[in-house]
């Protein structure tokens, strides 16, 4: 690997669609001390928006190339579909080369916890690309719950809700259970990751899970109540065919409350070409800031900023430095293993216990 105290860590990307192109590569490319430097594709249409988009990043159409010049990178991101998680990610590690990996980390959790064991055996780190968890919403209700404003949580309610009620083609509406298709793993994977983030493990997990659209292949619309060890309860809706959205979070506690509407802006952004190192990132118009309080006694109180920049930065000093990684990949292993509970609960309609340990 390249002598890292000076030079720009040198990245190479697998994939250049949603992920690829609209999350990783310009948050990497707006974090000092990362260089985007090999984008793997095959597809001529998105080979000529790397070239346009990054330049300076070399185009090669198989991620073998990256895996026979290993010292040429020092950090891999699987951006690619669900199914190539895991086999791109071993063989980056077999590389020696540290890998973060879009969620969800793997389509099993047998999976996803073999993966994490062969990092820790190597000796070569591994993270989990849990951008939602620096959602200015999501940053703002862990400060209100971290500090006590809201006194001893009861309940977290949380949403990431669309209107989408025609079936896009793509893998992610695959049946196939390799791709991991679907809300739950989609949508779902962040709102479990929050609401363990915020309240720590679970012992119990109820789910509803539907197909609502015609010809659906793969759940589009879900449900999902966890039971914390600590007594909350968080209440998840995941959606593609909601005509009318509920709140983004709304969170109840012995002396107050937080509800916030409306999705994190940060996606929206990065669609439309903008980067996270631009004036004004990830900040919230008072408009749209959250009420706290309780009764007819609530006033708006400011939206964190979004930082979706502060992963690649952690990143970054993590494998420079030797300090922690932004996500425990520990904790994508239990995102998987409470979203196939919830698929379990939802076909046998019960309350399914988290197994210890």
């Amino acid at each position: 690997m390249a002598d890292t105290t000076r030079d720009p860590l040198r990245v190479g990307l697998l994939g250049y669609g949603i992920a690829g192109r609209v999350f990783h590569a310009p948050l990497i490319a707006a974090t000092p001390g990362l260089r985007l430097a090999t984008v793997v594709t095959a597809s001529p249409q998105r080979r000529e928006q790397v070239t346009r988009e990054h330049p300076d990043a070399r185009v090669v159409d198989d991620a073998e190339e990256l895996w026979r010049a290993p010292d040429a990178l020092d950090l891999v991101v699987v951006a690619s579909p669900n199914s190539t998680h895991v086999p791109a990610a071993r063989a980056a590690l077999a590389a020696g080369l540290p890998v973060v990996v879009d969620k969800p980390l793997a389509a099993t959790a047998a999976d996803a916890r073999a993966l994490v064991d062969e990092a820790a055996r190597r000796g070569v780190p591994l993270t989990v690309f849990q951008n939602r968890r620096w959602d200015g919403d999501f940053r703002t209700a862990r400060r209100l719950v971290e500090d006590g404003t809201l006194g001893r949580v009861t309940r977290f309610e949380s949403r990431f809700e669309r209107w989408r009620p025609t079936i896009k083609p793509g893998w992610r509406e695959s049946g196939a259970p390799a791709e991991a298709g679907g809300a739950l793993y989609d949508l779902g994977a962040h709102l479990v990751d929050q609401a363990v983030l915020l309240f720590g493990p679970v012992r119990g997990v109820y789910a509803e899970v539907d197909r609502r659209r015609p010809g659906a292949q793969v759940d589009d619309d879900a449900f999902v109540a966890l039971t914390h060890a600590n007594g909350v309860r968080s209440h998840l809706w995941m959606s593609a065919v909601a005509a009318q959205l509920g709140p983004r979070l709304r969170i109840l506690g012995d002396r107050a409350g937080y509800t916030c509407h409306g999705l994190d802006g940060q996606e929206e952004a990065l669609r439309a070409g903008g980067r996270p190192d631009a004036p004004g990132w990830g900040e919230v118009t008072p408009d749209r800031y959250g009420l706290l309080g309780a009764g007819d006694d609530v006033r708006p109180v400011p939206t964190e900023p979004g930082r979706y920049q502060d992963f690649y930065a952690q990143v970054a000093t993590a494998l420079r430095d030797g300090t922690a990684l932004p996500v425990d990949p520990r904790d994508a292993v239990t995102t998987v293993e409470l979203i196939e509970l919830a698929h379990r609960s939802a076909v046998e309609g019960v309350v399914l216990p988290v197994p210890a340990g």
